[in-house]
């Protein structure tokens, strides 16, 4: 019987833990340092929103993890000897392992500005962050997210909803323009802004400055503009948690290296979840995924190789979803920002509400390559399987019905859909 240590409680870890126990009798010990148990992580803004309570957040009830003779240590790992297969702990006795799973996940970027670290300044990925909002937020009137992406948009949400002021520094010529094409970012931007915020285009941030207690008091921006406040989200992006390996035998770069079956260069230990870095790209999809059904997926493969039954990380069609405050949003395969060589855009956008689509196809063949949705909800094993058969654009639109996930009595859009794409053949012909 093997003793396998996981690094980590979040998605990635919890899910190769569990799937260990279902295949084999292994002894599995799970370490932490951020909380005593597993919880969603994508659901911390709702307990500051008041929506849920800390105890919602845990998927499994505290007997879950002795019934499955899963053992939990709480504590930081200050150093790992990979020659003797042991783990130095801030507390206690030092753990040995036979084999070795990282999962340390991601922490906020930080790009070296002045007053980056100063008391009010922080970001918003982990517990601690969540613990660290509610001290900072108690006295703050106004506050400025450095960044436009996902956790930026959660962070304006939550704040929002204690009436403080939001301002939003945004690099690009729209919000999330980096990853959203034009005009699905103009729409995302306005809708942001009807809910209060206020967005700073082209804006970057430039230094961050203290006051007299010793706090943030304002920023100033790459247009020299100063903008008081009592508190910073550094939003700009995630970046994997290894800072404790850099001086390791371990290869890095951005993350662990790992290859295809997710193994480092050490006998023994593996990589999963934020924290891992492809060596060879899969198709088009960034070497380094901080996406939580990625890290899902890489703990359900490498608990196969763990359990003898070795197994390559396919993550297979590209998909992801998120909320801009109200406004639901999926994306399936491939649609560029800036539309690639052969790549063509069809757009459709509901003329009063925040609904939209944006589809995605080779301009020569007209084969379907991917889809973001705004507002109108999608069935994933459909849209997954046309992008498999390689379903042309005009037989996407036709059976577009069979993909709607909407609830019952919401109105439906796939005619008015249709026949724009129709009339838009039409006009190009013209």
């Amino acid at each position: 019987m093997k003793h396998i240590v996981i690094l980590g409680n979040g998605i990635s870890g919890i899910t190769a833990a569990r799937h260990i126990r279902k295949r084999s009798d292994h002894k599995i010990t799970i370490i932490s340092g951020e909380s005593d148990y597993f919880f969603s992580r994508t659901a911390l803004m709702y307990v500051y929103m008041g929506h849920m309570k800390w105890n919602h957040l845990q998927p499994y009830e505290n007997w879950f993890w002795e019934k499955n003779d899963l053992n939990l240590v709480k504590a930081w790992v200050e150093k790992i000897d990979f020659d003797q297969k042991k783990l130095r702990l801030s507390s206690g006795s030092p753990i040995e392992y036979d084999q070795l799973v990282l999962a340390t996940g991601s922490i906020p970027n930080k790009f070296g500005w002045e007053g980056q670290d100063l008391p009010g300044v922080q970001g918003l990925v982990s517990k601690q962050d969540l613990i660290e909002l509610e001290e900072n937020t108690k006295f703050t009137r106004k506050a400025v997210i450095v960044g436009g992406g996902l956790i930026g948009v959660e962070l304006a949400e939550m704040l929002r909803t204690r009436k403080i002021e939001v301002t939003m520094l945004v690099r690009e010529k729209e919000f999330w323009h980096s990853v959203l094409p034009l005009e699905d970012a103009k729409m995302i931007a306005e809708h942001i802004e009807s809910h209060g915020v206020k967005i700073l285009k082209e804006t970057q941030l430039e230094k961050i400055n203290p006051g007299e207690n010793g706090r943030v008091r304002s920023v100033t921006t790459s247009t020299e503009e100063e903008i008081e406040c009592e508190l910073v989200g550094l939003c700009a992006g995630v970046r994997p948690a290894i800072e404790f390996l850099k001086d390791s035998e371990l290869d890095t770069d951005k993350g662990i290296l790992v290859n295809e079956f997710l193994e480092t260069n050490i006998p023994d230990v593996y990589a999963i979840g934020d924290c891992a870095q492809q060596r060879k790209a899969i198709g088009q999809r960034k070497p380094v995924e901080a996406v939580w059904y990625t890290g899902r997926m890489m703990g359900e493969t490498v608990a196969l190789t763990l359990t003898e039954n070795k197994q390559k990380y396919n993550p297979g069609n590209w998909f992801n979803s998120a909320k801009f405050f109200d406004v639901e949003y999926q994306t399936y395969g491939w649609v560029w920002s800036k539309p690639k060589e052969n790549e063509k855009h069809f757009r459709w956008q509901h003329t009063t509400e925040p609904k939209a689509i944006t589809i995605s196809f080779n301009s020569e063949t007209e084969l379907f390559q991917g889809i973001n949705t705004y507002g109108i909800r999608l069935r994933h094993e459909v849209i997954d399987r046309w992008l498999n058969e390689q379903r042309k654009i005009g037989y996407v639109l036709a059976n577009l019905k069979e993909a709607n996930f909407d609830p019952e009595f919401y109105d439906h859009y796939e005619k008015q859909i249709f026949q724009s794409f129709k009339n838009n053949l039409q006009q190009a012909t013209i």
